[in-house]
């Protein structure tokens, strides 16, 4: 009789529960990010206002980490325990080169890692590991998608989806309901996350700067939806939408930019590579046009990270004027590095007579795209440094003889590290890792020696081993 009873009301507990998510399925809608009444250009989520408050102006410190699943976020958080070690002496004072961070530029599974330092800083040495690295996240997403039955009338709202439940899935259980405003308050480096628009395929970064353009409060935004839009990858995931308020709360570009854009547009003052910057701007300033931002892996835009950069200086007439009452004016040293957790590519086919599967085809369509156009950004970075280097001696040197000696007028130099497994010197290890997954599951002891490669490459780079002998 009693076992009646219970059976009865297990039942009735799950009916109610089904009819509660019908009652509500027309309630399903994901968070709308929100609006601002007025553009206040001095205050948010943005790197005048973040900068870490006791970090050198002589030091530039830039982390890019890319795209590639849970062994992406590994190889970048083996990156941050390296840097934790490393001692520097800057302005007299030894540091931590981890403490001198100002800025991160992170995509896709490279967002995970970058994020949940902007949230909890030296917390991350402590419990990241469990919480995501040695976390089946894919399991537990595919069980919060298939096997919970309010999520299922929840997805046929039309208004929310797999991304959304992914968005929240992490806000609970990776990053505690975590804030850009929280990130802000922080006062650490400027955690750059990085999506693409579906639409035109252009980049756009979770900043306050961004937002301003579409006259958003990025401050009450969750990290973890912001993440969610970064790892979308396409087919398996969903895009995560952002609404366009553009033209609502008296938005006004720095100055001369607007005049810059203006230009460039008309084709008085261009490269193609600024005019292709500029059309994607214009893009989002007609919130009538475009009204929803529809946003997922920030891979297929850029994988390393590196583009954020690289758009600021292409779209500006001369480094010197972009970095113009930024952190950067006064830097003498400034180092990034690149963090790429790219994998080789599957040559098994190539021994075959009979052509790739679909599957295998696809996989390719993708890998190949990603692995070129990193190439590509990689090789315009290493290009454009020494013209930077030379900007700005001149600006600073204007009417004196250059001299690059310490403390003088052209004491500027900069660092391109690159992080990769390409650089590891056993070739049984790199095929090991070329072949790991790009998957959000992956076994303790695979993450344990994706992070000891990452202490390796990094204390056997050249470049690095330059940049602590510079600092020492």
């Amino acid at each position: 009789m009693d076992a009646t009873r219970v059976m009865t009301r297990t039942f009735f507990s799950i009916l109610t529960s089904t009819w509660i998510a019908i009652i509500g399925v027309g309630c399903a809608h994901y968070p709308v990010n929100q609006p601002i009444k007025e553009y206040r250009p001095g205050t948010g989520y943005r790197f005048s206002q973040v900068k870490p408050p006791e970090n050198s102006d002589r030091l530039l410190l830039l982390l890019t980490f890319s795209g590639g699943g849970t062994r992406a976020a590994a190889l970048a958080y083996g990156v941050l325990e390296e840097l934790r070690k490393s001692d520097v002496v800057i302005d007299g004072r030894r540091r931590r080169l981890l403490d001198e961070v100002d800025w991160i530029s992170s995509v896709s599974g490279g967002s995970f890692t970058a994020g949940y330092y902007g949230l909890f800083g030296d917390r991350i040495f402590q419990d990241f590991e469990s919480k995501f690295l040695k976390k089946n996240i894919q399991g537990g997403l595919i069980s919060r998608v298939l096997l919970n039955p309010v999520n299922w009338f929840r997805l046929s709202s039309g208004t929310f989806d797999r991304s959304d439940v992914a968005a929240e899935y992490y806000d609970k259980d990776v990053f505690e309901g975590g804030t850009f405003g929280d990130m802000a308050a922080r006062k650490g480096p400027l955690i750059l996350i990085n999506a693409t628009d579906t639409t035109y395929g252009t980049r756009l970064g979770f900043t306050q700067d961004a937002f301003d353009f579409i006259c958003s409060d990025l401050s009450h935004f969750p990290v973890a939806r912001a993440v969610a839009a970064s790892s979308a990858v396409p087919m398996a995931l969903t895009p995560i939408t952002v609404r366009n308020y553009a033209g609502t709360c008296g938005f006004k570009m720095q100055e001369g930019v607007e005049e810059m854009l203006e230009e460039v547009l008309k084709r008085r003052v261009i490269t193609e590579r600024q005019f292709y910057l500029a059309n994607n701007i214009k893009i989002y300033s007609d919130s009538k046009k475009k009204s929803y931002i529809h946003l997922f892996d920030g891979g297929v835009s850029d994988n390393l990270g590196i583009r954020a950069l690289l758009d600021r200086l292409i779209m500006s007439a001369s480094l010197p004027e972009s970095i113009k009452e930024t952190p950067m004016e006064k830097a003498h040293k400034v180092v990034l590095i690149v963090v790429n957790a790219e994998t080789a590519p599957k040559t098994k086919w190539d021994s075959l007579a009979s052509p790739p599967t679909f599957g295998a085809m696809l996989s390719s369509y993708t890998g190949i795209a990603i692995e070129r156009y990193n190439q590509e950004t990689l090789a315009l970075l290493k290009d454009i440094v020494k013209p930077w280097a030379d900007e700005v001696r001149a600006q600073r040197c204007k009417g004196r003889a250059v001299s690059t000696e310490p403390g003088s007028c052209g004491d500027i130099r900069f660092y391109v590290v690159e992080v990769r497994f390409d650089a590891l010197k056993d070739e049984a290890e790199r095929n090991y890792f070329g072949k790991l997954p790009t998957s959000f599951n992956l076994a303790s002891e695979e993450v344990d020696k994706i992070r000891e490669a990452a202490h390796r490459i990094l204390v056997e780079s050249e470049e690095f081993k330059r940049v602590l002998g510079d600092l020492k």
